[in-house]
């Protein structure tokens, strides 16, 4: 089992799963808009705006535009944190959970697909 990724093959992987996401009819991503969905539901709750901006190292007026965006898209919903009502909480979705599983079956896909090319060259 020494199947190495080597830098080359994780971007053309990354570029596959992307393409195929274009093709598709889903919402297009910044990178920024992303790398916080993905923050937000692969590490454990709760998240708030300041603890996104903390852990991603970016302002917090960075993380409130891309949280607009991926609210307005439905992939990401906010709530007023009853404990202290000056704090919001940044929720996943069920459309949220979708978007990101068909996004990683695209990534196996790519690297199904870079596997068989591997094997035919």
């Amino acid at each position: 089992m020494g199947f190495q990724l080597k830098a080359v093959q994780a971007l053309d992987l990354w570029r596959g799963a992307i393409v195929e996401s274009v093709r598709r009819d889903g919402p297009d991503l910044s990178a920024r808009q992303m790398a916080l969905l993905l923050t937000v539901y692969l590490t454990p709750p709760p998240h708030t705006v300041r603890g996104l901006a903390v852990t991603m190292n970016v302002s917090k007026p960075a993380i409130t535009r891309a949280l607009d965006r991926l609210s307005e898209l439905g992939l990401i919903k906010r709530k007023t944190d009853d404990a202290d009502r000056r704090s919001v909480l940044v929720q996943r979705t069920v459309k949220g959970s979708v978007y990101l599983r068909e996004f990683g079956d695209l990534i196996v896909q790519a690297a199904l697909t870079a596997g068989d090319e591997a094997a035919q060259g």
